[in-house]
């Protein structure tokens, strides 16, 4: 049976966010996960680059069974609505899975105190502190790296998409570590500059 992997999208979601992660997720998981896309509603929600996905679950209807709870970013984070998406986040930290939060999404994160006592990162720390308040109180353990990981939870700024993608594929133990590394490596340096696996040939399909 397939492991769910659910991504989170929000009306004016950044549709480069995901695709990275989910794609790799396919290519290096060698048919253990599928993708679950989740919104507020089951209603059509556009990405920033014009996308239309349907979601495949509404947020009231959320599993107890997947392995991961990814947080995509965009424009609607700072929306009260949003606010819909706690429920959901405190569920997936008190089962122990994989928490992803990427550009806006990760300090949405921080404006319900996830990231108070892990080591994290989001686009900004003064704009974090800024709209999280009172609720957040983590400033010692923010890094500046594209992505961190901690216990579990993974943070990123918006223009860390694969690093993202690498730290949630590592936390899911999604495929031997070497590989992960090959793979991101590859996207990242290229393929006339990166080392050429027998296998890349799959990645840039």
């Amino acid at each position: 049976m397939k492991k769910s992997i659910l991504f989170m999208v929000l009306d004016q979601y950044a549709d480069w966010e995901a695709a990275y992660l989910s794609s790799a997720l396919y290519m290096l998981g060698q048919g253990k996960y599928e993708v679950k896309t989740v919104s507020l509603t089951q209603k059509p929600v556009r990405s920033i680059g014009g996308f239309h996905v349907l979601p495949d679950l509404a947020i009231d209807s959320v599993p107890a069974d997947y392995e991961a709870l990814i947080l995509i970013g965009g424009m609607s984070w700072r929306n009260e609505a949003a606010r819909k998406v706690k429920p959901v986040v405190e569920q997936c930290l008190a089962a122990g899975k994989v928490l992803g939060g990427i550009c806006d999404a990760a300090a949405f994160l921080g404006t319900i105190g996830v990231l108070n006592d892990v080591h994290h990162t989001s686009n900004d720390l003064n704009d974090l502190k800024q709209w999280a308040g009172a609720a957040y109180t983590g400033e010692k353990n923010y890094v500046m790296k594209q992505a961190v990981s901690d216990h579990n939870i993974i943070t990123a700024n918006g223009t860390a998409s694969l690093e993202f993608a690498k730290e949630v594929l590592l936390a899911l133990q999604a495929a031997p570590e070497n590989k992960i590394t090959e793979w991101y490596q590859f996207h990242k340096l290229g393929c006339y500059e990166a080392a050429m696996p027998e296998d890349a040939t799959n990645w840039n399909a």
